[in-house]
């Protein structure tokens, strides 16, 4: 784990929370735009304009086509695109032939295969390891995390999946890993797509103690 563990508060669409929540300076801020999510932020969305240049913009695809990626990379200024879905290696090498850099999400549980991630070493910026369940992502729940034992680390990679304030303390066991994030969507929400400043506030406290 990187001394300094780097925080990632996705699922993010509404104006004046977006403002609030940057208050806080997340590293990274993400925008769903996958339709099928109840935190879609709908094609015609811009960031507002007094979002910080220091909190890494990012975009978050299920099985989007690559120009549509890149329409959206560059109207908003993505820094990263996270892809959340079943896009191939191939996918991933062109859209970095593009100038984008990609998050990989891999959806996992007790019997996740990590050979699955290797074709995408080398390409992908970094994975994401998210809880297996019937939506891509936002299931709102925790995977084993004693599985990551089984993954060669060799890329770093964000944790996601029901991670809340109550819970993070818990990451002690992945001290060693080459954990670069954490990933925060529904643990600090009042409602899908709005944050709740006070559990942001406190998710902040506890990393304190873990970092």
């Amino acid at each position: 784990m990187k001394e300094n563990l780097k925080i990632k508060i996705c699922g993010m669409r509404d104006h004046d929370n977006i403002v609030e929540v940057a208050t806080f300076q997340p590293d990274l801020m993400g925008f769903i735009f996958y339709e099928k999510s109840p935190r879609f932020v709908g094609s015609d969305f811009i960031v507002p304009p007094t979002f910080p240049s220091a909190i890494k913009r990012v975009g978050v695809f299920v099985n989007a086509s690559t120009e549509e990626m890149i329409q959206q990379m560059q109207r908003l200024e993505l820094d990263f695109l996270q892809l959340h879905g079943k896009e191939s290696a191939a996918q991933v090498a062109a859209l970095a032939t593009r100038g984008a850099k990609v998050i990989k999400a891999f959806s996992v549980d007790d019997n996740f295969d990590f050979e699955q991630v290797k074709p995408y070493e080398g390409l992908a910026s970094y994975f994401l390891f998210d809880t297996k369940g019937e939506y891509y992502g936002g299931n709102a729940k925790v995977f084993n995390w004693r599985v990551l034992a089984k993954y060669n680390q060799h890329t770093p990679f964000f944790l996601s999946g029901g991670l809340t304030p109550e819970n993070v303390v818990e990451i002690e066991p992945l001290k060693d890993m080459n954990l670069y994030a954490l990933d925060i969507n529904s643990g600090v929400e009042r409602s899908p797509g709005v944050k709740d400043l006070e559990k942001i506030k406190a998710l902040y406290k506890v990393k304190e103690t873990i970092s």
